[in-house]
């Protein structure tokens, strides 16, 4: 009797462990010297920042971290390194259900433009969840909301040849 019980209890576990999902991810992948896998618990590691939206008379904040610092730390050229064929690259954003937007490189650096896009994790105070995804990309100076990704999961950087 001990042994079934000790059996039915190592399947229910070895089922349960199984059935974990890993926790969500942002993948940064493509022409860059150092692909990332980020969690919550990465960008939580990387200095953080916040943004206000306002969509319907709703104001949302959003805190997380900017897209140009996840970007710096894949490798990607910014700043005085962004000339000539570095400035043919581009990021292409992609959501869980297939969504996709385009970023051209100059203007995700903050040296090029004043363009706030953020990487975020928490809306008001809370982890981002359900049908927003755990991450969302937000691009609050856009008139229309149309790039701001939500079930954000891949940031492929991709240079064009000329």
């Amino acid at each position: 009797m001990n042994t079934r019980r000790s059996f039915v209890c190592a399947l229910l576990l070895a089922c349960g462990l199984s059935a974990q999902e890993a926790p969500p991810t942002v993948q940064v992948s493509g022409a860059v010297p150092q692909p990332l896998t980020l969690s919550a618990e990465d960008l939580a590691k990387m200095p953080r920042a916040a943004v206000k939206t306002n969509s319907s008379g709703m104001e949302t904040a959003y805190e997380g971290v900017w897209l140009h610092e996840v970007l710096k730390k894949a490798g990607v050229p910014q700043g005085a390194q962004l000339r000539g064929k570095a400035l043919t690259t581009y990021v292409l954003a992609e959501a869980q259900d297939g969504y996709q937007v385009v970023f051209s490189i100059g203007e995700l650096d903050p040296a090029f433009i004043d363009n706030e896009i953020l990487l975020a994790d928490t809306a008001n105070g809370k982890p981002l969840f359900g049908a927003q995804g755990r991450f969302r990309l937000v691009v609050p100076k856009d008139k229309p909301g149309a790039r701001s990704v939500r079930m954000l999961t891949k940031l492929e950087v991709v240079q064009l040849r000329k």
